[in-house]
């Protein structure tokens, strides 16, 4: 039984989009505007009653939210206008393309012009849209087709790509793909500072380049994303030891999360090319923040059920925790490792401090 998704509850969904309607999608201290992912997760996981009052509670209080702004210039040419900043001019061109074709259709046009930036935003773009792809299948409503548009506007406004080079050696499954992959003797892991900023850093690396094509995409994708999801959330335990290193390698596992929800959508040729940016885009928070390879021995199941770990991340009141913990039982349905419910608990006691 899928355990994320057999209680989940959507009720408040709509209701939530609404609250946050008139903001957009960056925060005032420059980080990414998380309450609509969060009030997903919090929907997926079957906690509709934790919804507004998460949002209530927790959001207006940091006075960090910015508002919507009108659209001022509006997009001509899309492949130009990619990375141009402007969230709000995107939103309103891809509303207006997202009317003029069923969604479905909009997911898999613009998931395919845009995989290679599965990076942009620190993967904030990809995480967003699969969460409102998610919401979209349980129900199509205004304000969630509102919402779609705002995802991949936040993706298209923010788009990056990441340094790529042909790999000289055979492709390989991710586990063991992930021993070849570089740490970066760049300063980004003792600064401390954005992630864009440290993936950026990337860019003077040329030893990263070659990683997009160590990953054998060519078998099903399904059982490929659960081998990186495995493996990303491995490198969690490995490497994540406070609320920085935390919440940087929670990306990695969330983004794959998403290429999951966005890669049924996709032709063959196109969902393994995106499986290749996922694992780009994981592999290169691993190369900036990364110190230490993955332990592959056995990893033993917190005492918690996956029902506790739930309430226990609504209780931290943490966007991270709440999502990762989301990402985490989703995988863990599909995959019943332990692996995925001590990353949940661990994070969950991580950022439970600094909430």
């Amino acid at each position: 039984m899928n355990i994320a998704a057999a209680h989940k509850d959507y009720s408040q969904m709509d209701r939530a989009l609404r609250f946050l309607r008139d903001y957009g999608p960056d925060l005032s201290n420059g980080f990414t505007n998380h309450a609509p992912m969060v009030t997903e997760a919090l929907s997926a996981m079957g906690r509709a009653d934790a919804v507004m009052p998460w949002l209530q509670k927790n959001w207006p209080l940091r006075g960090l939210m910015m508002p919507r702004e009108a659209p001022s210039h509006p997009i001509a040419d899309w492949k130009a206008a990619l990375g141009n900043k402007a969230p709000f001019d995107w939103s309103a061109f891809l509303f207006d393309d997202l009317k003029a074709s069923g969604w479905q259709d909009f997911v898999a046009r613009w998931t395919a012009r845009l995989a290679p930036g599965a990076c942009s935003d620190a993967a904030h773009g990809i995480i967003r849209a699969g969460h409102a792809v998610r919401s979209m299948e349980e129900e199509e409503t205004p304000e969630r087709l509102r919402e779609l548009a705002d995802a991949f506007g936040l993706w298209t406004s923010s788009y990056v790509t990441l340094p790529a080079a042909e790999y000289s050696g055979t492709p390989m499954p991710a586990r063991a793909a992930i021993a070849a992959v570089p740490f970066s003797p760049g300063r980004a892991r003792e600064e401390r500072g954005g992630f864009t900023t440290g993936l950026r850093s990337l860019n003077d690396f040329p030893g990263f380049a070659p990683v997009i094509g160590m990953l054998d995409a060519d078998r099903d994708p399904s059982e490929i994303l659960s081998e990186m999801t495995e493996t990303f959330t491995r490198v969690y335990l490995a490497n994540a030891h406070d609320a920085y290193t935390v919440i940087a390698f929670i990306h990695g596992v969330t983004a794959l999360v998403a290429s999951r929800a966005l890669a049924k959508y996709l032709d063959a040729g196109t969902a393994r090319a995106g499986l290749r940016y996922g694992w780009q885009t994981a592999a290169a928070l691993y190369s900036v923040y990364g110190t230490a390879k993955p332990d592959w021995s056995a990893v033993e199941a917190p005492e918690e059920a996956p029902y506790r770990l739930i309430a226990m991340a609504v209780e931290t009141a943490d966007d991270h925790a709440i999502k990762f913990t989301d990402a985490c039982l989703r995988e863990y349905a599909r995959n019943p490792n332990p692996v995925y419910l001590a990353a949940a608990r661990h994070a969950i006691g991580v950022l439970g401090k600094h909430g």
